[in-house]
């Protein structure tokens, strides 16, 4: 009786152990409602254009002369959200600069200046819509090498947008 009591007792036991437990679940819903930031312009769209004209000696770029302010606009429509306006810097660095924004002459670029601070290409900064901050361009070349006289262009674009 005792050897039958106690397969009993183990068969008991096993069917506890190996019987699955079931837990009980709950739904989890998700819900939100997504919105789209107001649109911001800078210049109604149009280009910002830097002349340094023809008066940037090839001896004296230095990084301090010929810096210049740009003249821009930008509007964004008022919105009732929290959200963070960004200035956004895009275009290609250059070479010897990461500073600055790269020319179509080899030693020379174009650095970017926002509120007295360089602005880095591919960079973003966080601004007050209703005190929109000063940027100043200067050009800035390869120290040790020489500029090649003559015209020079040098392409970057300014987003500004919600985020």
């Amino acid at each position: 009786m005792k050897r039958f009591s106690a397969i009993i007792a183990l068969l008991l036991a096993t069917e506890l152990i190996c019987t699955p437990v079931f837990a009980l679940g709950v739904d989890v819903n998700f819900k939100g409602t997504l919105i789209d930031p107001p649109a911001c312009t800078i210049n109604n769209g149009g280009m910002i254009d830097v002349n340094f004209g023809e008066r940037v000696g090839i001896k004296k770029v230095n990084g301090v002369n010929y810096r210049q302010r740009l003249n821009y606009q930008l509007y964004c429509a008022p919105t009732p959200h929290k959200w963070d306006l960004v200035l956004t810097l895009k275009g290609n660095a250059a070479v010897f600069d990461e500073l600055a924004i790269q020319t179509d002459q080899q030693y020379l670029g174009i650095r970017l200046y926002i509120n007295d601070n360089a602005f880095k290409p591919e960079s973003k900064v966080i601004i007050d819509p209703a005190n929109p901050p000063i940027l100043e361009a200067v050009p800035v070349a390869k120290l040790g090498m020489p500029l090649t006289e003559g015209a020079f262009l040098a392409s970057a674009t300014l987003l500004a947008n919600y985020q």
